[in-house]
């Protein structure tokens, strides 16, 4: 009995079938099979009961599978700890990464983990967090990188970055000389917002309505289905509206825009990794996402 075993015993069971284990695993049936029925040879009895339809665990597979469970955690955390040692390391990264995160906060972390980390090259897609599922589902990608907290049967979501919305005003406007205004002054102004469902727009709304106020006494003068669209149209002169920092730090540079803090108020919110709950990430991929974890706020 060895680990890749019992992985793959645990990886059957969470998908149901040798086939879709064997394309999580990147490995071929037979080959999954195999190592399958090794492991029942170990133990002398049967771990699956196998139909035309389908397969289920055996009273002894209900048995075995917590202690598989633990051995992944067990190598998960291994992972962990060593990641910290690893800066040989090759390998090729596949990252899927929604808006925020891949246009303007992964751009400024790439380049000091490049540095770090020499031999790991880095793939990224920016979709959205329904695609990123999708890919990571047909094992096209390593993990993924979202806003937004999810939940999926098959998927591990764990937060690694956190990021907090500012009130983002144009650099001539009457608060832009001001370092804070309270939430009340804030909202006497027209506001030019993200869509409706997008992330950003659901942590400013959920914070106003904890704050007891009504959505409906919002100016909304404009909605714009990307954070570019948003920033010009402030920079017009159009509203004010709430951003991450991270979005804002050319423009801030050139004074187009200013950020001010809002009092009373707190807009906080996690990024998020997601990758296959059956599939232990690579070494050189713990090693990047403690990379982020580290060097976030820097």
């Amino acid at each position: 009995m060895n680990f890749h075993q019992l992985h793959i015993f645990y990886t059957v069971s969470e998908k149901g079938s040798f086939s879709a284990a064997a394309q999580a695993l990147h490995m071929t049936q037979p080959a999954v099979t195999m190592q399958v029925q090794a492991l029942e040879d170990y133990f002398g009895t049967k771990l699956f009961n196998r139909s035309t339809k389908k397969i289920v665990l055996s009273d002894a597979g209900r048995t075995l599978l917590p202690f598989a469970l633990r051995s992944i955690e067990l190598m998960r955390e291994t992972d962990q700890g060593m990641a910290a040692y690893t800066h040989m390391l090759e390998g090729r990264l596949l990252l899927g990464s929604s808006l925020t995160i891949g246009e303007y906060v992964l751009p400024r972390l790439l380049a000091p983990f490049g540095k770090a980390y020499p031999y790991i090259s880095v793939m990224l897609k920016i979709m959205n967090t329904t695609q990123i599922m999708e890919e990571i589902n047909k094992h096209q990608l390593t993990f993924g990188l979202i806003e937004a907290e999810v939940t999926h049967p098959d998927m591990v979501i764990e937060p690694v970055m956190e990021d907090e919305l500012k009130l983002i005003v144009p650099g001539d406007h009457e608060l832009a000389d001001r370092d804070e205004v309270s939430l009340e002054e804030a909202l006497r102004f027209p506001f030019v917002l993200r869509e409706q469902g997008s992330g950003t727009r659901r942590v400013m709304e959920e914070q106003l309505l904890a704050k007891g106020m009504d959505l409906g006494e919002l100016q909304v003068v404009m909605e714009l289905g990307s954070t570019g669209a948003v920033k010009s149209a402030v920079e017009a002169g159009l509203g004010l509206t709430m951003l991450s920092p991270s979005t804002v730090r050319h423009e801030v540079a050139l004074g187009l825009l200013k950020i001010v803090n809002v009092s009373g108020a707190s807009f906080k919110r996690q990024f998020y990794a997601i990758h296959d709950k059956s599939t232990l990430l690579p070494i050189h991929a713990v090693t990047f996402l403690n990379f982020l974890r580290k060097h976030a706020e820097d």
